[in-house]
C-alpha cells in the first residue's frame, strides 16, 4: 500500500487518475435555482 498501490490515494496521485478515493474538485458550488411559485409569493 503506496505509491505504486492503484487503489489507495498516494497512489491515485503518483499515477495521475481519479475516482472515489480522490474525487476531483468541482470549480463552484451549483445551487438550484428556486420554483416559480417560491419567487412570486416572496415579491
Amino acid at each position: 500500500m503506496g505509491k505504486g498501490d492503484k487503489k489507495t490515494k498516494r497512489g491515485k496521485i503518483n499515477i495521475g487518475s481519479y475516482g472515489k478515493l480522490r474525487p476531483k474538485r468541482k470549480k463552484f458550488n451549483v445551487r438550484p435555482k428556486p420554483a416559480k411559485d417560491a419567487q412570486k409569493k416572496e415579491v
